[in-house]
């Protein structure tokens, strides 16, 4: 009886995971995306409010680069979800 369960086991557990980690990877691709969303839209209040001293430019220069550091980690967890689907 346990040889049974043990190839039940084998055979069904990477056809519940696969689904499971592909949908983790699209939903923190998808937390990751609002991130970068917010940074942008900090980014262009920063711009809009831009008088030309170095505080200001830090205000810009800081969320963008969050913002691009989140944007790449979204797309990136969408490519993996999307690689762990079709295999």
């Amino acid at each position: 009886m346990g040889r049974l369960i043990s190839k039940f086991i084998q055979h069904v557990w990477p056809n519940v995971v696969r689904p499971l980690h592909a949908l983790w990877n699209e939903v923190i691709g998808f937390l990751f995306m609002i991130f970068t969303v917010l940074a942008a839209f900090y980014v262009f209040r920063a711009v809009r409010e831009f008088q030309g001293d170095i505080e200001g430019l830090f205000r810009i220069a800081m969320p963008g680069m969050f913002g691009l550091l989140m944007g790449y980690f979204g797309i990136t967890s969408f490519l993996k979800a999307r690689k762990i689907s079709r295999s």
